[in-house]
């Protein structure tokens, strides 16, 4: 049988050549050790470097930013109940911009009674409960046999502030501020009528409001009661007799 004869070796090592340039290869190689990737500076040009920083900044986490405490430097705060409102009315930490008015609180000095709610009414605009909560506050004063021009009313929250984040608001010192405004206030007793106030006071949420007895502040204390907010009391007449129970108990004590 016929057999094909070998290509010579000169033959042999020019297609080899042949192969490799066709391949694009047509340097010489040495043993010295030789860079085949490129450099960061070549992968990523300065622009591009400048992108990647970007993304690679982006993808770590924030640092956090420091808390800015309501009512700013203490050694600012006013030291007379005469200059509250005003204060009240203008400290920018106090609270955020809203689409409602700030409303000072209300009434004078070492009353008889304060009244503490959690915010002004939707409509407030010059006069603290000026609406539905205003009128059903008259009622249960008037009831008490108390003159509501002679009680202090305020509220936690300068504004009428829908979705109010209390548990933020707590951190940030909103009960110092409170507690330093009672201190000023210095009334004979204290009624807190707003669940989410009372952890700002130092009471417990996880407890009935009936079980407050007192508050302290800022130069002493103050005998307390608490109830759920003036709405409940606009719905429920059941919460409003409990509620009148407990305030005879209480003021006969």
């Amino acid at each position: 049988m016929d057999q094909t004869e070998p290509p010579d070796l000169a033959a042999q090592i020019a297609g080899a050549i042949d192969w490799w340039r066709s391949a694009g290869v047509d340097s010489d190689y040495s043993d010295q050790a030789a860079n085949w990737l490129p450099d960061d500076a070549e992968l990523n040009p300065p622009g591009e470097q400048a992108v990647t920083a970007a993304a690679e900044a982006a993808r770590k986490p924030a640092a956090p930013q420091p808390m800015v405490m309501i009512g700013g430097d203490r050694e600012n705060w006013p030291t007379e109940h005469s200059a509250f409102s005003e204060w009240w009315l203008s400290e920018p930490t106090l609270d955020e911009n809203g689409t409602f008015p700030r409303v000072a609180p209300r009434g004078p000095a070492e009353p008889e009674l304060m009244v503490l709610v959690a915010e002004p009414e939707l409509d407030d605009r010059e006069k603290l409960l000026s609406g539905a909560h205003g009128r059903m506050l008259s009622s249960i004063l008037g009831a008490m046999g108390i003159d509501e021009d002679k009680t202090y009313v305020a509220a936690a929250l300068p504004r009428h502030t829908p979705l109010a984040d209390w548990q933020r608001l707590k951190a940030v010192g909103l009960g110092a501020v409170l507690k330093h405004q009672i201190a000023l206030v210095r009334p004979k007793r204290l009624c807190v009528l707003g669940s989410n106030v009372l952890p700002l006071l130092g009471h417990d949420k996880a407890q009935s409001p009936a079980d407050l007895r007192e508050i302290n502040h800022d130069s002493g204390s103050v005998p307390a009661i608490a109830n759920r907010d003036i709405a409940m009391l606009l719905q429920s007449a059941g919460a409003r007799a409990r509620f009148w129970q407990r305030w005879i108990l209480w003021t006969e004590q």
